[in-house]
């Protein structure tokens, strides 16, 4: 019985030694550093607007600090924002963490960039409010002439009409004669990287009220110049938005589909635009299978013939 109140002794004093070393060496830390650890930051993480000339600068130069694109603008909205706000934005490594983005997360998909400005807005966002900035950002990109941003080398602008690196690069490339290793194909994508982290802020900015959207040019009137057989009709991708038609009738037969805009992403929504106008006429009718590999582009086609034939006069 002895021998079992020593060793219970042992055993309490061991314990106890190692919470009074663990007593110590929280005592020996600073008082914000304990209370900053004890404090997870709520999310949505709260957003404030930020100089964006500022960060145009910075998230060029940092495209080629942090390995890319994805890295440069994650990394360089977030370095901004540390300075600005400190906490909890301090708290986050640099931007490498998203260097593999860069290339298209190396199989020329979707620009890394864009991926970079969206894990920073699901860190300030509701996943509703995430959704409507990512679609504005894609159409955004998809329409926008880039490089706007010049600070190294006088160059010409092109528009890709997708958000897949692949086709953003390849589109500049096959205009310059630049090489992805020289470098003012990088001083490209730098101004790529930039310029998407300042969009991103701006939509931010319109979304959190701090910022009013810029006006939106409404088009001319696309039934101006139709025959009395012809019929302008619209329908909406979950890919890449508003789908535009023109058909034509012929008495009751649909004799011509011309599609008249898109934002589609070229080569994916290819085998649908080639195949779906036809199919239609062949069955004089809109019930047609969908293109294989481009159901969403397949489905906004036909609801846009739907929505022409709709305004045919019964």
């Amino acid at each position: 019985m002895e021998k079992m109140k020593e060793m219970n002794r042992r055993d309490f004093l061991r314990t106890a030694g190692k919470a009074a070393l663990g007593a110590v060496a929280v005592s020996s830390l600073p008082i914000s550093a304990v209370a900053e650890a004890q404090e997870a930051p709520v999310w949505p993480w709260k957003y404030v607007p930020i100089d964006k000339d500022a960060l145009l600068e910075l998230c060029y130069k940092k495209f080629y600090e942090y390995g890319g694109c994805g890295g440069g603008c994650f990394g360089g909205i977030i370095d901004l924002f540390s300075e600005v706000t400190g906490y909890p934005y301090n708290q986050i490594a640099p931007g490498r963490v998203c260097s593999l983005m860069a290339g298209g997360f190396g199989t020329g998909t979707l620009c890394g960039s864009l991926g970079g400005a969206l894990v920073f807005v699901g860190l300030v966002c509701e996943p509703k409010d995430a959704n409507t900035v990512r679609d504005q950002l894609f159409a955004w990109y998809r329409e926008h002439s880039f490089p706007q941003y010049q600070p190294e080398f006088k160059s010409i602008t092109t528009v890709a009409h997708s958000v897949n690196c692949a086709d953003s690069v390849g589109t500049y490339m096959a205009a310059t004669g630049y090489k992805m290793a020289d470098p003012e194909r990088k001083a490209r994508c730098a101004a790529v990287t930039a310029e998407v982290a300042v969009q991103t802020i701006t939509l931010l900015n319109v979304l959190y009220g701090y910022e009013e959207a810029a006006p939106v040019e409404e088009p001319a009137p696309a039934d101006e110049t139709l025959a009395d057989n012809q019929y302008i009709g619209t329908g909406i991708s979950d890919i890449g938005g508003e789908v535009k038609v023109k058909v034509t009738m012929d008495g009751d037969k649909i004799a011509k589909i011309e599609v008249l805009s898109h934002n589609e992403t070229p080569g994916i929504s290819d085998a649908a635009f080639n195949t779906i106008p036809d199919a239609i006429i062949a069955a004089n009718s809109t019930e047609v299978d969908a293109a294989t590999g481009a159901t969403k582009t397949s489905e906004a086609l036909i609801a846009a013939v739907n929505d022409a034939l709709a305004q045919i006069k019964k």
